[in-house]
Parts: structure tokens; sequence; C-alpha cells
């Protein structure tokens, strides 16, 4: 009992945030004297209004409506919500602490599992992030082969429910390795689950339309009648193409085969990691397949590459045409460093990608692959209210996220680390080591 005590007050401990959730927009509100970079349709300078969550109107001059809440941004910048297109947010809170993982399950096959009923919105991660300016992230899972489906959560919520804008949003897969040469007994055994599982791949495609075949016969005599099954039930609008399966692969061998994979059973598929996306951009747009593209600060994939190589394969995919968007790493352990997303971008902008490219990948370009492009992504009339002020551009290291708006929600600002800043600014101050 007391261990079981402990273990519940740690769990609350390192759970619970003191941010408290903005309630629905009441009255109209309107930014003026500002920047209005609306990504799709460039830069105004004047004014945005949003009404019940919604973008009403982006001018240069705009008469405010009755009781409408008047902001005057005195030259700052208004920009959509970035968008983490892939992400273990408030799937995690400390990688050693197993009661805060709720990111994976037991076994390969778990296509049922949807990740929005996981999702903890008192996540002490999520303040954090939405304070660089990502008001929007697809949660996915992140285990076996088939891990399950993601959801596209808004970072501000009292519950899953309410933080939730699209769910399902697609099935993942973790494709297998594709390594061909095996020297050691562990290679080996390795090498022969990669060809068990690529089999079981085959096998689960056939199997769910035979599946959904039974489902939809009219005739419910007992030779055709078939039980309903959650995990097959479950597969049904992937092989009917009505929804998109993320296919997690980064070597070329794995981006050719699943495409061809996807080709063979008529599937909608997008590669996630995509580290040899530069190496395979004719198939990818002959097919196409978008790539989001994860992390583009790291090491070369292998010691031969050019030092720069990830750095630079955005602007690759960009110049040849391949549909794509960045994201730092979606793994659920990674979590933490989705509020490094605009630097991604920007690091991307250092070395080719055009700088209006470069904030299109995490905004309009994420919320286009993710399927989503008609409620956020960009500054547009009729699209939500979901953007933030800063007083400078948001892929410069420098540049502070001032408010945020999630639906026309007034997003609460404070976080733990501007928590801790505060406090030891003031003990440095009594300590009269800092000065002002």
């Amino acid at each position: 009992m007391k261990k079981l005590l402990i273990s519940f007050l740690l769990t609350v401990s390192i759970s619970a945030n003191e941010q408290i959730p903005a309630p629905p927009q009441k009255n109209p509100i309107l930014l003026k004297n500002g920047y209005i970079h609306t990504v799709s349709k460039g830069t105004i300078e004047g004014s945005i209004l949003f009404e019940k969550g919604k973008i009403t109107r982006i001018a240069k001059y705009i008469t405010p409506p009755k009781d409408c809440e008047i902001i005057d941004l005195n030259g700052k910048h208004v920009y959509p919500g970035m968008i983490a297109a892939v992400s273990g947010l408030g799937l995690i809170e400390i990688n050693a602490v197993a009661v805060t993982n709720d990111h994976s399950e037991r076994g390969d096959f778990n296509p049922n599992v949807r990740t929005n009923v996981a999702f903890n919105p008192d996540s002490e991660i999520i303040p954090t992030t939405r304070s660089n300016g990502i008001l929007i992230a697809n949660i996915i899972p992140n285990s076996g082969l088939v891990s399950g489906q993601s959801s596209v959560m808004m970072l501000d919520g009292w519950t899953w429910e309410n933080a939730t804008l699209s769910s399902p949003s697609g099935l993942h897969i973790i494709w297998p390795n594709m390594n061909s040469i095996a020297k050691n007994d562990y290679e080996k055994n390795r090498l022969k689950t990669a060809k068990e599982h690529l089999n079981n791949l085959e096998n689960i495609i056939k199997d769910a339309r035979a599946y959904a075949r039974l489902r939809q016969t009219k005739s419910r005599s007992a030779e055709n009648y078939h039980d309903e099954d959650l995990r097959w039930e479950s597969m049904i609008p992937y092989v009917n193409k009505k929804l998109p399966i993320y296919v997690h692969a980064n070597e070329v061998k794995q981006i050719e085969a699943a495409i061809s994979w996807s080709v063979r059973h008529s599937l909608n598929i997008i590669i996630v990691g995509g580290k040899d996306a530069w190496r395979t951009t004719d198939l990818l747009i002959k097919n196409r397949i978008p790539v989001i593209y994860e992390s583009v600060t790291s090491l070369p994939y292998r010691r031969f590459e050019d030092y720069d190589q990830a750095y630079k394969t955005p602007s690759i995919l960009y110049e040849k045409g391949v549909q794509f968007c960045i994201s730092q790493y979606g793994s659920a352990g990674s979590a933490y460093q989705a509020r490094n997303l605009p630097y991604q971008a920007s690091m991307a902008a250092s070395y080719g990608l055009p700088k209006e490219a470069a904030l299109r990948s995490i905004t309009l370009s994420a919320a286009e692959i993710l399927g989503i492009d008609k409620k956020v992504g960009s500054l547009e009339t009729g699209k939500d209210a979901t953007l933030f002020i800063s007083n400078g551009d948001p892929l410069e290291i420098r540049t502070n996220i001032l408010q945020a708006y999630i639906q026309g929600k007034k997003v609460d600002m404070g976080d733990r680390h501007k928590s801790l800043y505060s406090k030891y600014k003031e003990k440095y101050r009594q300590l009269e080591i800092l000065k002002d």
C-alpha cells in the first residue's frame, strides 16, 4: 500500500502543470498594426480579426465589431501556430519513470490503438513546447510492427476529448530493417525477424481486405457471417484508402520496399523519417508520396556522406518537387525536444531551403500532409484562429513568443522553464549577485 501511494504521488507531481486551459472565445479579438504572416498569401501589414475561434477578416484596416477586444501590436508579428507532424507529446513525461510512459503496447499488431485516449493534457512538456509557438502536434504510437493510430492534438485543453483536433490521423507502421547480410547470431535473428515482418505486412493487408469484404456483405448467412474484430475493423479505412498509412523508414531499401508495397496493395502512404529521401526523389514524386523529414540537426546517416547531408536534405526535396514537411524526432523519448521545431526549419534554411519554404514546412505543409489544412496551417478567413504573436522571426532563436491563441482561446504562456528562471533570478538578486 505504501509503495502504491508513493507511486501515485510521484505520478501526480510529475504529470501536472500549473497552467489553466483557456475558456472558449467569447468576444471578438482584433490584432492591429502588425505584420500578418499568412504563409499561404504572403505578409500583410495590417490587422487580423477572429470571432468564436475562427478568423473572420485580414486586411490593412478593420473596423472592430461590437464588444471587440482590441490589441495594438505596435509592429509585432502574427504567425499561424506551428505543427509538430510527429511527436510523443502527452504520452511520456520522464523516460526513466515507467508510470509516466504510455506510448506503446505489447505485441506487433495493434492497429486499434488510438493515441488521443492516452494523451495527458497536464504534461509539463506541453507548456514549454507551446511557449515556442508549437500549438498543434500529431501524437504517434511507438512500438511493434503496426503501432496503432495517431491523433492530431491541440496543445491546450482540460481533457483529451477537448484537445483532439482530428482522430485518427493515420496508421503507423515501423518498416522492418532491410539489411541482407548477417555476420553473427544476433544479426541472423534480426534478419529472420525482419523477413517475418515483411511477410506479415503482405498478409495483414490481404486479411484486412478479406475482413472488410465479409463485414460489408449484405448476406448474413452462417457461411458469410463474421464477428466484429476491433483490430481488423480499424484496418478498413486504410485498405479503402480513406486514411493514410505512416511508414517509418529511413534507408533507401526501406523506402523503395515501402513504396513498392503501397503500389502493389493500392495504399496511401506517408514516409516518416526519410533520411535517404534525397536518394529516392524520383520514386517519391512518381508515386506522389509525401515525406515527414525527421530532425534536420542530426549526424550524417553514413560515414561516407557529407557532414551536412541532414541539413541540406530539405532543400534537395524542395528543389526536386517532393511534398515534405520538417519535424523533430517523433519518438516518445524525444517529446521534450518538440519545442526546437522552429530551429530545425531554420537550420534547413541556412543550408539552402528558401526562408518562406522553411516556415511553410512547419505550418501549412505539415497541415496538408496531416489532412488538417482546411482548419490550420495558415492565416486565412474561415480557418481556426490558432496563431501566435512574436517580437520577430520565430525561426530566429532570439525571438520571443509573446502570446498564443488556439481556436481563439487565449493560451496561458507560463511554463516550468519560465517559473524556474524567475525563481533563480530572485535568488541571485537576494544574494546581491544580480544587480537588476
